[in-house]
């Protein structure tokens, strides 16, 4: 059932693919700006822009909600952008961290590097540099985790995996190990086309990334920049 439902995954996230990048950079609900005094940013692609879902129901706009109920402090720009790749990422971080001055980054990247066929070494050079450049600007920085379909073959899709727990270890980053955790053999969790979690997976993927996220606010909440 997993490998029969991951072609299907992999058949549509190819079609996401080939879309041409919408620009999805909405600003997820903040708290009253008295209140929100730090920044947590999401650099991310269609699992975390909210593709195919009603406005307000994805994991990034439930974030945000959580967020100002139990840190108040913190406010969530939701810079990700369907289609985007680990490139793509890399080359916007610049002027999204001069804008934003985030004091956590979430970095959601990386399906559709391995679905376009870029390289790996590729991939892991553009999370390291996406990771460092965050930390070299103030921020902690938690990188989400992915995997791709059985079909690529096995050595690929291990050496996938662990790009994600390399570069976090490597670069003293937080890591989701997996943020379809729990949903990803479960037909029922996505949408019709078989690869977007629905409205009813959100939750589940919001708490695959509060897992990590959790100890990084609790740390920047308590030592803000200066």
């Amino acid at each position: 059932m997993f490998s029969r439902l991951f072609v299907t995954v992999t058949l549509a996230f190819s079609t996401a693919a080939g879309l041409a990048l919408s620009a999805a950079h909405a600003q997820s609900p903040a708290p009253e700006p008295d209140a929100a005094d730090q920044t947590l940013l999401v650099v991310g692609d269609s699992l975390s822009a909210e593709y195919g879902l009603k406005r307000g129901s994805g994991w990034v706009d439930l974030l945000a909600k959580r967020l100002s109920e139990q840190y108040p402090n913190f406010q969530v720009a939701n810079a990700s952008i369907s289609g985007d790749t680990t490139s793509g990422g890399m080359a916007r971080l610049p002027a999204l961290l001069e804008r934003h001055h985030p004091d956590i980054v979430v970095i959601e990247l990386g399906s559709n590097d391995a679905l376009r066929g870029l390289s790996l070494q590729m991939t892991e050079k553009n999370l390291r540099g996406m990771t460092q450049r965050a930390q070299q600007a103030g921020a902690q920085v938690l990188v989400v985790g992915m995997q791709i379909p059985p079909n690529y073959g096995r050595d690929y899709t291990q050496r996938f995996a662990a790009v994600f727990p390399a570069v976090a270890k490597s670069e003293n980053a937080q890591l989701v190990p997996f943020f379809m955790d729990g949903i990803a053999a479960d037909r029922d969790q996505f949408q019709a086309d078989g690869i977007h979690p629905n409205e009813q997976a959100q939750p589940a993927l919001l708490n695959n990334v509060w897992a990590a996220l959790r100890p990084i606010l609790e740390n920047a909440s308590t030592a803000k920049k200066p």
